[in-house]
């Protein structure tokens, strides 16, 4: 309830600052002769480094606090190059007010965002899981073929198929089809195989889920786990992907370092297709706890699939 308040007062603000705006437009003067011209001018300044020395600070450190420090430094310097530019606007000095803005103030303000948005963000990667892959994966013709790369090493396709007994150009047509998805690659000596660092990490995550459901009794508090069916748009899908991913570095940026009462935890997230038919009795909108899913440590160093 708080957050849509906050939202509408928002859009109402807006709002209402357009007729204002238009008559700030049509009323205000050309020119207007202030006193205290020296003091706003320093005053803002000051007010600029301490902004950027609050970012500085809170940023080393990887603090909370330095996304809305870079942010208000950024909105800081784009205010300063439109005043400045504004002001001077047709006189002697508007060269030398211009340039400083688009080389030097513009620029470090979309920089400050960028590193801004990036500490939200932080350094988790994820992968796109779609439903060409979930039907390619789920292909016999395909799966042979993998296997057969598999066991055959880098080969070319008329080798693998006449290891799994398919039509060459079923082969063909079903790899180059993986290799769009980033599934296999062909090289440049024309013979197909696995991409290497996909194919540990696969295998390495299904050791690591493997582990967690036989050490799952030893976690007590320190493991975790739900899964919930839900109904949802792709675009709904892509904004919790974006949503979750912030949550997770907020929680990596509580610890950067290990402590003593700190332990690494592993943290997954798998969004996909639920198949046609259902695979349990479980309702379709039910949660349930499942401590295989999560394993346990410092957000710091948790790793996110």
């Amino acid at each position: 309830m708080r957050r849509r308040i906050l939202l509408l007062s928002i859009a109402v603000a807006a709002v209402l600052l357009v007729p204002w705006s238009l008559y700030l437009a049509q009323t205000l003067p050309d020119r207007f002769v202030t006193g205290q011209w020296r003091v706003a001018w320093v005053g803002f300044d000051a007010a600029l480094v301490v902004s950027f020395a609050g970012g500085v600070w809170s940023g080393r450190r990887r603090h909370r606090a330095a996304v809305p420090l870079l942010a208000a430094s950024a909105a800081l310097l784009f205010c300063d190059a439109w005043f400045d530019v504004a002001l001077d606007w047709g006189s002697a000095d508007e060269a030398a007010s211009l340039l400083p803005a688009m080389l030097v103030e513009v620029p470090f303000g979309l920089l400050l965002l960028g590193w801004g948005r990036r500490l939200i963000s932080g350094d988790v990667r994820t992968e796109r899981l779609m439903r060409r892959h979930l039907r390619l994966r789920g292909d016999p013709w395909f799966q042979r073929a993998v296997q057969a790369l598999d066991r055959l090493g880098p080969t070319d396709v008329r080798t693998a198929a006449e290891e799994i007994g398919a039509d060459e150009a079923l082969v063909a047509a079903r790899l180059h089809q993986g290799a769009r998805l980033g599934l296999v690659q062909r090289r440049r000596d024309g013979r197909w195989a696995l991409p290497g660092r996909l194919e540990a990490r696969r295998q390495s995550e299904q050791e690591l889920l493997a582990w967690a459901d036989t050490h799952r009794a030893e976690f007590g508090a320190w493991g975790y786990g739900q899964r919930v069916v839900a109904h949802l748009r792709a675009d709904e899908v892509a904004r919790f992907a974006v949503e979750y991913r912030e949550l997770v570095s907020r929680y990596r940026l509580l610890h950067p370092d290990p402590e003593a009462d700190t332990r690494e935890v592993g943290i997954r997230c798998y969004a996909f297709p639920m198949p046609p038919a259902p695979v349990d009795d479980e309702p379709a909108a039910a949660a349930d706890s499942d401590p295989a899913a999560a394993a346990g440590a410092s957000p710091a160093t948790a790793h996110d699939q």
